[in-house]
This record gives C-alpha cells, sequence and structure tokens, in this order.
C-alpha cells in the first residue's frame, strides 16, 4: 500500500527543502519525493512539522546502558573511567534488560542505524533482532602492553568472532592500544570496513602522546599498569593513531573535544576517507567542553552524530545532540546539522545506498521533528515521531 505522508517541511537531505513537499513509501521503501499538488488531497496523511529520513547514530556503547545515572558528570575523563570499571559489572538480566530497552528507544526516537562499540557479547542477541541496523565496533585495548597483548584481547577476539553481520575490529583509543595490538586489529580487518577510534577526548591524552606527561602515569599506576617503556612521539595523539591505523580503511575518529584545525588537515591527507563523529552531550556530561565545530566546517570534514552510552549520557537521542549543539553553537544551520545526522552517518558506516536521505529506492525509515525552521530556537523542538 502507498503512503502520501506530508509535512511542512520534508528534508531529503539530497536536495533541497521542499515547502509541504510529500514522501511517497510503498513497503516502507521511498519511490518518489514530491510536492502536494502533485496528489490528491484525499491520499494525503498529513502532520505538523518536518520529515527527514531517519537518524544514524555513529557512536554508542549500547552494552553500558544499565550504568545509567551512576557515573557523576564533569569529573573529567580518568575518574570516568575508573567509574565505569567500577560500576560496569552487575547482575546479568539487569544488563539484558537495559540494553533491549535502550534498543527500543532509539528506534522510537527515529534512530535507523547504530555504530555500536562492544567489547563484550551481551548486545549480541538484541542486535541480531532489533529493528536498527547495527554496525558493530568490536573495540580492543591492551593498555600499551605490548608483551601482554594476546593474554589481554582474546575475549575480544572471541566477541569478534562471534559478532554478525557488519563488524570491524577496532582499536580503543591511541592512549591505551599499543603498537602490537594495532597490527593485529589491522590483520583481522582483511576486507574494506569502517574502523573508529576514541580520538583527543582530554587533555591528559595529548599530554601522555606529545609530551610523556599528564593524568594517564597516575591512572595507570591505580591499577598496577607500568609505562615505563612508552615514549613521547612529540606530536598529538592522533599522529600516534594514524602511523599504525590503516589508511586504506574508512576511519571514524569519536569525540574530538580538542582536535585542532592542523589535525584535521593531517588526518585528510593521510585518508581520504574520513569521518569525525561528535557525541557532544557526552563531551558535555564527562569533561563539560565541546569540540570547536567551526574548524571542522572550515576544513570541508565529515561530520557524523554520535550518543556514546547512557553511562555518559541522559539519554539515546539524536535529536539531543542536534539541539545541544545548537544551543552552544547556533552558527551551523539547521541543514548541515541534518546531513550530519543522516547521510554522513549513512557513508561513514558504508550505509549510504540504503538510508540516509529520502531517494527513490531507499529504505532510510521517516520521522517527523517537531519543528517550525522558520524558528531561530531550533533547542527548542520538543520531540522526534516515527513515522516508519
Amino acid at each position: 500500500m502507498k503512503r502520501f505522508l506530508t509535512a511542512d517541511w520534508v528534508y531529503p537531505i539530497t536536495s533541497p527543502a521542499l515547502h509541504h513537499g510529500v514522501v511517497v513509501v510503498e513497503d516502507d521503501i521511498i519511490s518518489e519525493v514530491t510536492t502536494r499538488d502533485q496528489v490528491p488531497a484525499d491520499k494525503l496523511e498529513i502532520f505538523q512539522g518536518i520529515i527527514t529520513p531517519g537518524f544514524i547514530n555513529t557512536h554508542c556503547h549500547l552494552e553500558l546502558s544499565h550504568m545509567k545515572g551512576k557515573v557523576p558528570t564533569g569529573t573529567g575523563l580518568l575518574p570516568f573511567i575508573s567509574n565505569v570499571v567500577r560500576f560496569r559489572d552487575v547482575d546479568q538480566d539487569a544488563i539484558d534488560q537495559a540494553i533491549r530497552d535502550a534498543d527500543a528507544y532509539m528506534w522510537e526516537q527515529g534512530i535507523q542505524a547504530v555504530g555500536d562499540i562492544c567489547n563484550k557479547k551481551d548486545t549480541l542477541p538484541v542486535k541480531s533482532k532489533s529493528k536498527i541496523t547495527y554496525y558493530s565496533f568490536v573495540e580492543m585495548f591492551d593498555f600499551l602492553q605490548d608483551d601482554k597483548t594476546d593474554e589481554l584481547t582474546q575475549g575480544y577476539k572471541d566477541v569478534y568472532q562471534a559478532a554478525d553481520g557488519l563488524k570491524s575490529a577496532v582499536p580503543h583509543a591511541p592512549y591505551s592500544v599499543s603498537s602490537n595490538l594495532f597490527a593485529q586489529i589491522n590483520a583481522l580487518n582483511q576486507k574494506k570496513v569502517t574502523v573508529s577510534i576514541h580520538n583527543q577526548e582530554t587533555q591528559a591524552e595529548d599530554d601522555l602522546l606529545r609530551n610523556g606527561s599528564g593524568g594517564f602515569y597516575d591512572f595507570y599506576n591505580t591499577f598496577s599498569i607500568p609505562l615505563d617503556h612508552f615514549r613521547a612521539t612529540g606530536r598529538s595523539s592522533i599522529h600516534y593513531a594514524m602511523q599504525h591505523m590503516d589508511p586504506h580503511q574508512p576511519t571514524l575518529f569519536v569525540h574530538n573535544t580538542l582536535t585542532q584545525a592542523e589535525d584535521i588537515k593531517a588526518a585528510h591527507a593521510w585518508n581520504e576517507n574520513v569521518y569525525w563523529a561528535t557525541c557532544p552531550n557526552a563531551n558535555l556530561y564527562i569533561e563539560n567542553r565541546l569540540p570547536q565545530y567551526q574548524s571542522f566546517l572550515d576544513h570541508n570534514a565529515i561530520m557524523t552524530i554520535g550518543t556514546d552510552s547512557l553511562t555518559s549520557n541522559w539519554q539515546l537521542s539524536i535529536l539531543e545532540e542536534m539541539k545541544t549543539i545548537a544551543r552552544y553553537q547556533s552558527f551551523i544551520p539547521l541543514e548541515t546539522l541534518l546531513q550530519w545526522a543522516t547521510l554522513n552517518g549513512a557513508k561513514s558506516l558504508g550505509l549510504q545506498e540504503k538510508m540516509g536521505s529520502l531517494e527513490k529506492g531507499k529504505q532510510p525509515g521517516v520521522i517527523l521533528i517537531d519543528f517550525n525552521p522558520g524558528s531561530e530556537k531550533f533547542y527548542l523542538a520538543s520531540s522526534v515521531m516515527r513515522i516508519i
């Protein structure tokens, strides 16, 4: 059955916004995008607001959903990680229920696909049945201990083997992955897949890699992990990542809170398929700061949006992430934010042929944002509703 969905505005993403546009859908597949004057009035399903394709959440930790509200805000990354370790292991039934609830919530919030970090197998049963398309980033780290890589990462490799569907092995962050582990990760990803890495999320990360100083020494000492062998590179942490990652793989740098213009230029010179995931609410939750988005705009960076986990966020909603960006850096146009939240995210996960825009033949999901584009206060938008 054909449905003719119309609202005040339709944002196809790959073409200009249409006032009183109509999205024609048959069996959840877009068959046409047109205007009301081309459709009999009695066939129209009329909504108030703007219609867009479903959102793409490019960075989430679904397996940490049971930790909502347990970790205090504003502590900085190192105390935050310590609290994650402290609160992570609880009753398995509680973990499983929280994962199911978070998956259902994201679907209702208009999220069509998720790039999901996983260290364990906890999320795999839910992902196999979900309406959401998941890309599993099986994350590995060995705390810079080259001599213990195999011992510390066997469990992650087991998760990688067990994961179905879209997946890749990925490094956690420059401050937690040795050169040995980087090489093993590259070997696991034998075909062209998207990889992700947490990048420049805190000053201590750059201090460690650039100068061999900062809070990571005390942090690792707390866990009786020596860094005596570590040698600083004299450059920002992203250069350490680029030195060891495969420049032929599409690469998603995540958070980028302290990323500078020279880092962006260096990454673009290193790999033509670089994407930058921003998780603004998590940045505020953990470090109480945001990236300077103008630097990314100035260098034509392909930005995407993630939510991070319920450990570091109040909800898993791409709309709320967009509202936060608009609240604090309102120079970014709505059209740009929508592209970050949809097509750019789909491209970063290799899903652009199926979703990310309202185009004939795609199955991107169709959502309604309760917002008048004529208003200057997008950050006051109240809700999103899934239509399809």
